[in-house]
């Protein structure tokens, strides 16, 4: 799969977009690739993700989202925001919840949007993966296991 995003005058911002805790590890394995990117980090504004965030651009979202629905307005609303005021050059995510309206929104303004199964999750697919799957310009798994739930989808391998 070819990642490079070309646009010689501005390449845009690379949106990732990620639960605190697991799915913000995850994103955070990614360093060495997205690390010359100019970059945004939409997650959950926690003590711990501020933290292992330190110096980065960070836009809080509302948690939590499992079965929360005024908390998914929130951050329909929100992902609107971001994605209408920015050059987003594409949306990475990991999930969980919040990612859904990131990823959806992105895909009606034509944005790339890749979804990084999680690492813990090898023999079912996690709702958010299932949800956001028909938006993805590219789903990623850690495991070749998890092709069974995603065929079409690219192993990367473990990123933790």
């Amino acid at each position: 799969m070819d990642t490079t995003i070309e646009n010689a005058d501005d390449p845009g911002v690379l949106l990732l977009v990620g639960s605190s805790g697991g799915h913000l590890a995850q994103l955070l394995a990614l360093r060495p690739w997205y690390e010359s990117w100019r970059r945004c980090w939409v997650t959950f504004d926690t003590p711990e993700a501020v933290s292992q965030l330190g110096g980065e651009e960070l836009i809080p979202a509302y948690h939590p989202t499992t079965r929360n629905v005024p908390n998914l307005l929130r951050n329909t609303v929100l992902a609107w925001r971001v994605l209408r005021s920015r050059r987003v050059a594409a949306v990475v995510t990991t999930g969980a919840g919040v990612a859904v309206p990131f990823v959806l929104l992105a895909r009606l303004w034509r944005v790339p949007t890749v979804y990084i199964e999680v690492y813990d999750r090898i023999d079912t697919a996690t709702v958010t993966a299932r949800l956001c799957r028909p938006f993805l310009s590219a789903m990623l798994v850690q495991w070749d296991e998890q092709r069974r739930q995603y065929p079409e989808a690219t192993v990367v391998g473990t990123l933790l």
